[in-house]
């Protein structure tokens, strides 16, 4: 049966790759979490947290939390790690005085962090008073303080081991202390970090958890009909098992369907393919997947299962944090079709009958590293696989209107090096340099990769290039700390007789900054050659694109 749309105005069908504005006649309430969190957020020393994978609602929700405490006559302020410079996180002192100051001018209160500041009382004790006798004095008021991407916090075990017992401790202070009684906090966390961190549960969990579930076939419904579309109750039916009801899969084969840009039925037929719809959602998974080659082995065992399956709860709990797997005990099954037929051609099929230990994933492990994309030296991810995923994440941060860094890193004098000590220890030298990269680079979402030769290159989406610089610069050093020996009469000036390497950066905001990834990466490249022409040991910056916020 075709489709009947009665066409919505064009200016009125916004792409869903941002946050549902407070106006927007496409949000669908979160029932009854949505009303939890609001009746909770009336309550003196609240705190709601959030966790869910990425494209689940998190932000659309923030904002009508953030409107709402406004309607209680809260203040409210916004703190969005991901606008933090990396050099913030390095240690506590330095990351809660950014917070302090950060609160006090979004309050437009002039800060005076340095009356409040005491070192021999320490830096925690220091935060918790500029709150209490300073700040919450000055707007005498309920201040509802938000936190979003916390996530990234957890990233870094030197911030974190003291922030969240910090935030533990505000909100148990708020049942006994009238000060902190008008203190409401909002956590809102991407799950994706706890692969990374190689965690099976939550890192922080108190106050009350807010759920957004995948949408029902009533919600997808409702949501189809605000696009004045007409869709039969098994159209419905079959996009809903398709996608299992994942949010922003709805909406965007909806969007696709309301502009006429493609039938339903090509809609389902192409979905799991690279001419589908989800191409780059699907992508960016099995991207998240090939950082943890046992994730992909438990992968292979689920996708090609007819019934639930049985994981490690380390494995299983990754999975389920991608958003990737519906969890009951430790009993695995793909959450939507869409997925069991894109990772069921993706993977190579094995018995799935066994059952999956982490043992036995760490000795599958070694049957990954013949795949096309592993780098077989270095164990990195190879060329091909860096063209794959820059191609992802450039299209990902042009929708996002975010910035891509680019570091392009090149051992000095590498061809000496060989010919000096022989080419066993020129591959050992190249091993050693892959590791210490990559150690340097922690996100779930980064890059590594060796370009060719002893050329390697990191990809940050996401980063501006104060961060990339930042990151270019740890990775240097990570590299001297090696102290690998290099003593030639070849080099009579060099400065230090060890491996050391020259980094060149670029950032740019696809579409904005740059058209297209070949200029990105040519602006690396030739940063790379000032760092080589100037010395070497070095990073430089590309003198045109160098995007910071």
């Amino acid at each position: 049966m075709p489709l009947q749309n009665k066409m919505l105005p064009k200016n009125t069908l916004i792409f869903p790759d941002r946050p549902l504005a407070l106006n927007s006649p496409f949000y669908i309430n979160r029932s009854p979490s949505e009303e939890l969190a609001y009746t909770e957020l009336e309550k003196s020393g609240s705190l709601l947290r959030v966790k869910a994978a990425r494209k689940m609602g998190k932000s659309s929700l923030m904002l009508r939390l953030i409107d709402y405490a406004e309607t209680l006559g809260y203040r409210t302020v916004l703190i969005d790690f991901l606008q933090v410079d990396q050099e913030i996180f390095k240690n506590t002192d330095k990351f809660l005085r950014w917070l302090c100051i950060n609160v006090a001018r979004k309050l437009e209160i002039d800060p005076k962090l340095d009356d409040y500041w005491d070192e021999d009382m320490g830096s925690k004790v220091s935060c918790t008073l500029y709150f209490e006798i300073y700040i919450f004095p000055q707007i005498n008021c309920p201040l509802f303080l938000v936190f979003n991407e916390l996530n990234i916090v957890f990233e870094y075990t030197n911030i974190s081991q003291n922030f969240l017992p910090l935030i533990r401790f505000w909100y148990e202070q708020s049942r006994h202390n009238l000060a902190w009684k008008n203190l409401h906090l909002f956590l809102v966390q991407s799950t994706e970090v706890y692969i990374s961190l190689n965690i099976h549960q939550s890192p922080f969990n108190i106050g009350l958890s807010i759920e957004l579930p995948p949408f029902t076939v009533t919600q997808v419904q409702n949501l189809a009909e605000r696009y004045h579309l007409s869709l039969s109750d098994t159209q419905i039916q079959k996009l809903t098992c398709l996608v299992g009801g994942h949010p922003y899969l709805v909406h965007l084969a909806i969007y696709h369907l309301a502009n006429n840009l493609i039938s339903l039925e090509d809609l389902l037929k192409k979905a799991p393919t690279l001419e589908g719809i989800y191409k780059e959602h699907l992508q960016s998974l099995w991207l998240f997947l090939h950082n943890k080659p046992e994730l992909v082995i438990a992968m292979q065992r689920v996708a090609t299962s007819k019934i639930g399956i049985q994981l490690e709860p380390i494995i299983a709990y990754q999975l389920y944090s991608l958003g990737i797997v519906n969890l009951k005990e430790n009993y695995c099954t793909l959450s939507c079709e869409l997925y069991h037929l894109y990772f069921s051609t993706q993977i190579l099929s094995e018995n799935p009958n066994a059952p999956i230990n982490l043992k036995q994933l760490q000795e599958e492990n070694r049957l990954l590293k013949s795949l096309v994309y592993i780098d077989t030296l270095t164990q990195v991810f190879n060329r091909r696989q860096f063209d794959r995923s820059v191609d992802i994440e450039w299209k990902r941060m042009m929708r996002e209107i975010a910035p891509l860094s680019l570091i392009l890193c090149d051992i000095d004098h590498f061809k000496i090096y060989n010919d000096t000590y022989g080419h066993q220890a020129g591959d050992q030298c190249l091993r050693a340099v892959a590791q210490a990269i990559r150690d340097g680079v922690q996100r779930p979402a980064d890059l590594v990769a060796r370009y060719g030769g002893e050329e390697f290159v990191i990809v940050l989406p996401q980063t501006d290039a104060k961060g990339a610089m930042y990151i270019a610069e740890s990775v240097r050093k990570n590299i001297k700390t090696l102290a690998l020996p290099f003593n030639t009469d070849q080099l009579p000036n060099r400065r230090v007789p060890i491996i050391t390497i020259s980094l060149g950066v670029a950032t740019a905001i696809p579409g904005v900054d740059a058209m297209d990834i070949k200029t990105l990466f040519s602006a690396t490249d030739e940063a790379l050659y000032e760092a080589k022409k100037n010395g070497k040991d070095q990073v430089k910056l590309s003198s045109f694109l160098r995007f910071q916020y």
